[in-house]
């Protein structure tokens, strides 16, 4: 069981993703972190530990995102290490980034013919399966590239991708776990619970 949150709007959202980790912290101890649509990329902040942990890592960073997601992870697949820590990235670090609620339960066998295609897997974690089958797919419509993604998964899960090409854009997809759509005055929140925006 893990946290995930998505926002898309016009306020800094690194504050808003972080309040909404804390009434999601319940679903994950083992470390956390958010990924910041920034003008450069896709920036990762990613800590070992409770949410406290994140906090202090991501300090007073001065981000003007508006886009972003953010996770906490209570580790099934893969140890309790910061590269295992959600947001996950793909082989392009800066362009798209993934968190996941739940199991792939089919990821050993496409990880191994996404790695015979060149991806490069930098986590133990079942869900990066997700980000690199979404780059594999992507050709300038992330839903489309979602969907393919998602005809390819076994298993029971929740995920939301952003892109940095797509600034106003959250894409998110579930089979057999929750995930709610929040929406706001010009702004659209995606989670694993609605504790996470309300």
């Amino acid at each position: 069981m893990c946290g995930i949150i998505g926002y898309v709007g016009p306020r800094e959202c690194k504050a808003i993703l972080l309040q909404g980790l804390e009434r999601l912290e319940y679903r994950g101890y083992d470390s956390a972190g958010i990924a910041l649509r920034e003008t450069g990329g896709l920036d990762y902040i990613r800590a070992v530990g409770n949410l406290q942990q994140l906090k202090e890592v991501a300090g007073a960073n001065g981000s003007k995102a508006t886009h972003g997601l953010g996770h906490t992870r209570w580790a099934t697949h893969g140890g309790v290490t910061e590269r295992n820590a959600h947001p996950l990235e793909g082989c392009e670090g800066g362009r798209v980034a993934v968190v996941l609620n739940g199991i792939v339960e089919n990821f050993r066998e496409l990880r191994g013919n996404l790695q015979a295609e060149g991806h490069l897997f930098t986590s133990e974690t079942d869900a990066e399966v997700v980000v690199h089958l979404v780059e594999r797919h992507y050709d300038g419509d992330l839903g489309d590239a979602v969907s393919k993604a998602y005809a390819e998964l076994e298993g029971h899960f929740a995920f939301v991708v952003i892109h940095h090409g797509h600034p106003d854009l959250l894409v998110g997809a579930r089979h057999q776990c929750p995930l709610v759509v929040g929406v706001g005055e010009d702004e659209m929140y995606l989670a694993s619970s609605i504790a996470a925006f309300l």
